[in-house]
């Protein structure tokens, strides 16, 4: 997987975290150290998940070699296809019934969001060296804290994000990394 793979991986993977973020900034007054910690936990989440994934990926590698670019493949088509049809729902960021924002619930959130990125890593730690997923899962934790921290701060100002354009978006950018897979291996 490129660099530029591995970023708009990394942007498709962390659309969920951009609305949390957002909702939280919203709803809570933020000192910048909580939001520092905050996008810290969610890029943590983000990072790890796929990284998780890509173990098992690696490992499982050698007793799937000839279906694993179908494998991922049809990982990233139907995460992509969800995040789409989630993006087409109509969906309120109020459905965040938090009370408090405390350490166990950004925990909570972070692997909220990050549950499809362990499926994603999957795929890539299936088409991909251990080495290259490790590149890629450190790329995800960076650019979504990043995008974790703009989503505060747009939420701390009144801003928002429109959700259903992001997530199309981000299941679009799945399902071309999947059919670039699958591509790529059909025509070698």
């Amino acid at each position: 997987m490129t660099i530029l793979e591995s970023f708009l991986l990394a942007l498709a993977l962390c659309v969920d975290t951009l609305a949390v973020s957002t909702a939280c900034g919203l709803k809570y007054k933020m000192t910048r150290w909580r939001w520092i910690l905050f996008s810290s936990i969610m890029a943590a989440a983000q990072g790890l998940f796929p990284l998780m994934g890509a173990l098992i990926g690696t490992v499982c590698e050698q007793f799937i070699e000839a279906v694993d670019h179908w494998i991922a493949f049809a990982l990233l088509l139907a995460i992509g296809i969800k995040m789409i049809v989630d993006a087409l729902r109509k969906r309120s960021d109020d459905s965040l019934n938090i009370n408090t924002l405390n350490i166990k619930t950004m925990c909570l959130l972070g692997v909220a969001t990050s549950i499809d990125a362990f499926a994603v890593g999957i795929g890539f730690g299936l088409d991909s060296t251990l080495i290259e997923s490790i590149i890629t899962c450190i790329i995800i934790t960076l650019v979504t804290f990043v995008v974790s921290v703009i989503g505060v701060v747009l939420g701390q100002t009144g801003r928002h994000i429109p959700e259903r354009w992001s997530g199309i978006v981000a299941g679009l950018v799945l399902i071309g990394i999947g059919s670039k897979i699958l591509v790529e291996h059909l025509g070698a």
